[in-house]
């Protein structure tokens, strides 16, 4: 399988991983001219280029598109429209209509699109999935997820404060996927309603509170940017209550973070006795030997990936779905536009 990747900062380690997990990466892209010299020593056989433009030609079989956060559905369409599988990272799109064009392109096109979600499958959202799809928690009522960063007020100032950035021009509720997505695929629900809100009024920009109601009636609170006490599972944590109990991410440092809490009280609990348990994710291993557990999530993503492209398979997340989690920070958007009023997400359809 041939690929290429356009996007070499987080592109970088990805191309690394596509290579781990057995595919052969042809083409590397950056604009950055140091960044592709870095690239060369890891990949002297792959064709190196400024221009992603230059990829169309390459008789690609599939592209990792990583290149800046609100840029990917432009370079989706293209290379969909070529007939070229497409992994995409971070946000499908920016807004409902170009949303919209990309869901046609792929509904049309010979070739798929797979969202390179991997927070999806992190070791301790894939247990409490297991937990809800098995009926452990009964019908799921509030989900709550974090994805966020502890750093310094000066960092942080740094990073969303550079214009020339694409974390500077983004908004404040945008990049929400890590925490959207995986709700979505725990509930196997549809966004409908959102509501955002600052943290801090003080500084509205570095982190802000989603409500999202969800299809099933269950609502959603996640919370993302910029917060003192980052968890230790890659900035992800995760707690599921449903009808019959709870299951939740341990919070705790190191590998604790990666374990799952499950407790269920006397009166649902077999033998009438509460149930309070802690559960460690098994291993993963790549060709025998393990992998660490922040990279779990991206071997399989990157293997299901390679078994859409190679063998046909479902992609792991597909356009609809990923078109709706980014949307969700667009509703968000407009709602603190509109002072905290709900805003509905538009009904993209059935994504099953």
């Amino acid at each position: 399988m041939r690929v290429g990747v356009v996007g070499l900062r987080m592109g970088l380690h990805l191309a690394t991983w596509c290579r781990r997990v057995g595919m052969d990466v042809v083409a590397l892209c950056d604009r950055d001219t140091e960044r592709l010299a870095g690239a060369r020593e890891r990949f002297p056989e792959a064709a190196l280029t400024g221009r992603w433009q230059d990829l169309l030609t390459r008789g690609l079989d599939g592209v990792v598109l990583a290149n800046d956060f609100d840029a990917h559905a432009p370079l989706a369409l293209a290379f969909l429209a070529k007939g070229v599988h497409v992994l995409s990272e971070a946000a499908a799109c920016t807004g409902y209509e170009e949303g919209r064009q990309l869901i046609t392109a792929v509904e049309s096109s010979s070739a798929t699109y797979s969202f390179a979600e991997n927070y999806v499958l992190h070791p301790h959202v894939r247990l409490i999935r297991e937990a809800v799809d098995a009926g452990e928690v009964g019908r799921v009522s509030l989900v709550e997820a974090d994805y966020l960063h502890g750093m310094s007020p000066e960092a942080v100032a740094a990073l969303i404060g550079d214009p020339a950035h694409w974390r500077g021009r983004i908004t404040a509720t945008a990049y929400c996927t890590h925490t959207v997505s995986p709700v979505l695929a725990v509930t196997d629900a549809w966004p409908v309603e959102v509501t955002a809100f600052s943290a801090d009024e003080a500084d509205p920009r570095a982190a802000v509170v989603m409500t999202v109601r969800l299809s099933t009636g269950a609502l959603a609170v996640t919370r993302h940017g910029f917060l003192q006490g980052e968890p230790d599972s890659h900035w992800s944590w995760l707690s599921v209550r449903g009808t019959r109990g709870l299951a939740e991410s341990v919070r705790g440092p190191g590998e604790q973070a990666w374990s799952v809490r499950f407790r269920t009280e006397a009166w649902a609990a077999p033998g009438g006795v509460t149930r309070d348990e802690i559960r460690v994710p098994p291993p993963l291993t790549l060709r025998g030997q393990p992998v660490e557990r922040v990279a779990e999530g991206t071997v399989l993503l990157l293997q299901a990936f390679r078994a859409t492209v190679e063998r046909g398979a479902s992609p792991l997340i597909p356009v609809r779905p990923a078109v709706a989690a980014s949307l969700v920070g667009t509703a968000g958007a407009e709602s603190l536009r509109n002072g905290s009023l709900p805003v509905a997400v538009p009904d993209l359809g059935d994504s099953r």
